[in-house]
This record gives structure tokens, sequence and C-alpha cells, in this order.
């Protein structure tokens, strides 16, 4: 088959087509002759070396000099978000692990974990609770420790005397949870016999409660 190429320079491809990066798909040149690597955002670009289309950028061309190439970017000036080698769309929400989900805004992105980071307490049916990662599972899950094997890990680690010095540590306690009379403020410490991070509770009063009007009995 024959066609027509309007290029500025003859075709010499090579035998053997290039190897990506990752997110940059093989392409035909701009003189649909050879096969390249698109340019991905912000990647410099020119009639031959095309951008990636698929991702709906363009050569944009408004901030070179006359005469020189320009830089991919997306149509209409409409920002993105690059993440480990893939483009994501301005206001696009997307989750680049399991355990993230990241919103791209304005050219940058935000992300929230998606697994809990609570903290759970020693408990009658629980009293020692230790988080560990479960194969085939995205967050770790906490699981109880029979006393037996505990009391021989403590019996190599802890003595009476912590054979370490303790360098105590705790957040502020938080606000009180209710509004008005009695609620329990939180916070996280290791102010404790093993010197190990614990949630701690306390009461709180939050002032008196206003009267309920004559209308509204309690």
């Amino acid at each position: 088959q024959v066609c027509a190429q309007l290029c500025r320079r003859p075709c010499y491809c090579p035998w053997v087509p290039p190897r990506c990066p990752r997110g940059s798909p093989l392409v035909l040149d701009g003189c649909g002759c050879c096969k390249i690597c698109a340019r991905r955002l912000g990647e410099p670009c020119d009639f031959l070396h095309v951008c990636d289309q698929s991702q709906g950028l363009v050569c944009d061309y408004s901030t070179a000099p006359a005469g020189t190439g320009g830089t991919c970017n997306f149509e209409d000036d409409e920002e993105g978000c690059e993440v480990n080698g893939r483009v994501y769309r301005d206001g696009e929400v997307f989750q680049p692990s399991c355990k993230l989900q990241c919103h791209c805004l304005d050219g940058g992105f935000t992300c929230i974990p998606l697994c809990q980071e609570d903290v759970r307490l020693p408990t009658s049916d629980c009293p020692y609770p230790r988080r560990v990662e479960i194969p085939g599972k995205c967050c770790p899950e906490w699981i109880c420790e029979g006393r037996d094997q505990h009391l021989l890990r403590d019996a190599r680690a802890v003595s009476p005397v912590l054979p370490y010095p303790c360098h105590e540590w705790g957040t502020e306690w938080s606000a009180c949870s209710a509004t008005c009379g009695v609620g329990f403020a939180t916070r996280v410490s290791n102010q404790n016999r093993y010197c190990r991070l614990e949630t701690q509770r306390r009461l709180c009063t939050a002032g008196p409660c206003p009267a309920l009007p004559a209308a509204f009995p309690a």
C-alpha cells in the first residue's frame, strides 16, 4: 500500500518499536509513519512527536516561542493530574491503591484513607488485640491473641522494670463529646506500665444544659 506523506523530512523507522514508559502508549508519529511513544502531560511535543490523545492531550504552542515546539496540555487549558504515569481529568475521583481514594482538582490531588485507623482497647473477651495484614484483604484487621502466647512474648520483651527508658507521648485531650452536661474526652497516650499506645477516656462537663420551656415538658 502506497500513500502520500506530507512530512518535513524522510521517514526512517527503527526495526524494533521503542519501549515506552508506564502510561505512555505506542502511537503513530505526526506523519503517520513510525511508531513512537506518545508524549504525556507537561512533556515537550512538536509536529512529529505527538501527545497522548487518549488522555485528551494536545500540543500547546501558546507559551512557546515562534518556530519551536510546544508542551502537551489538556484542551481549552483544562487542568489534570498525573499519578504513577496515568493522567486524570480535573474533578475525577480515582483509587491509586485499594487503601486510598483520591480527587483530582486544579492540577493537584487530595486523598483520603479507605482503611479505618481505629485503636482497639483490651477487653475481657479480647485482652491482647493486635492489628495484622490478612492475605487477600486490603486493610489490616484486629485479631485477638491467646493469653499464653502473649505472656511468652512479654516474658522475652517486658520485665517488671522496662529495660529501656519510656519517652512519654500523648495527644491533647479532645473536645468534650457533649455540648452540655456530662460527656467524655479522649486522647492517645503511652503513659501506662507497659509504655504502649492506648486510647484513654475521662469524664468532662461542658456546662449545665438549658432548661426546657414549660410548653415542652421533659
